[in-house]
Formats: structure tokens, sequence, C-alpha cells
């Protein structure tokens, strides 16, 4: 079904809409939700390129597609590719939305989870005091 409204969109509106590209990105979702990694990390691209190219490297639409980088990449047990993702992603946030936003303190968290699987407590405690800080300051 994403397939056919993206030929419809890309027809439409051109393949640089972000219309467009927001069916790319729900499509590597859905590729990745089915576990067909590779298929999502291009997806992923496309949408990615696309977006910083429209609204630039800090919109929330482009910082979600590294994001969701992260998440199929840790999937996938890539995880200095998956970390890579999450800190661009945290950085991004904070410097968009600061750091007690939920996407921020959502990331980090993200950046825990990824931690913890790897075996590095220390680096997980840190990121989680960090985060506890910015709950408490609201």
């Amino acid at each position: 079904m994403y397939q056919l409204v993206l030929q419809c969109f890309e027809k439409a509106c051109g393949s640089d809409h972000t219309s467009t590209l927001d069916t790319i990105g729900n499509l590597g979702n859905l590729y990745a939700e089915q576990g067909k990694h590779e298929e999502a990390e291009a997806m992923y691209q496309q949408a990615l390129r696309g977006y910083e190219k429209a609204w630039g490297p800090d919109h929330m639409s482009t910082l979600n597609t590294i994001g969701s980088f992260g998440n199929l990449y840790a999937e996938q047990g890539k995880y200095r590719e998956s970390e890579t993702m999450y800190q661009r992603a945290l950085q991004g946030y904070k410097k968009a939305w600061g750091p007690n936003h939920p996407l921020t303190l959502d990331t980090a968290n993200s950046i825990c989870l990824l931690y913890l699987d790897q075996g590095k407590d220390k680096e997980a405690e840190e990121m989680y005091q960090q985060a506890l800080q910015c709950y408490e300051q609201d």
C-alpha cells in the first residue's frame, strides 16, 4: 500500500516533496518491522537525503529519520553505527528542542539501552543520571 501511495506522491508532487519523503520514511519503518533491513536502510537513506535538503539537519523529520537509523542498526546488533546515529539525533534534538524535550530524553534512553546491551553499565548509568537531572528540572 505504501508503495502505491509513494508512486502517487512521486507522480503528483515529485520525489523531493516532503509528503513523498514522509511516505518513503514510513515505507522504511514498515520494512524495518518486517525485518527487511537492507530495504529499510535504503528508504531511510533516501528520506534523510531529502529531509536534509528540504529542511536542514536540525528539523524534526531529519532527526526522526536519524533516530530510525539508530533503531535499525541496534536491532541488527550494529552497535557502533547505532550509537553514532543516536548521538547525532541526540545532539540535534538538544540543539533544536533543548535537553528536557521528550524526544531528547527518549533518545538518551535509547543510548542507555544500547550501552546496557553491550555491557557498558558505567556509560549507561552516567547517561541515565544526566537524563534524570533533566526530568527533575521540569
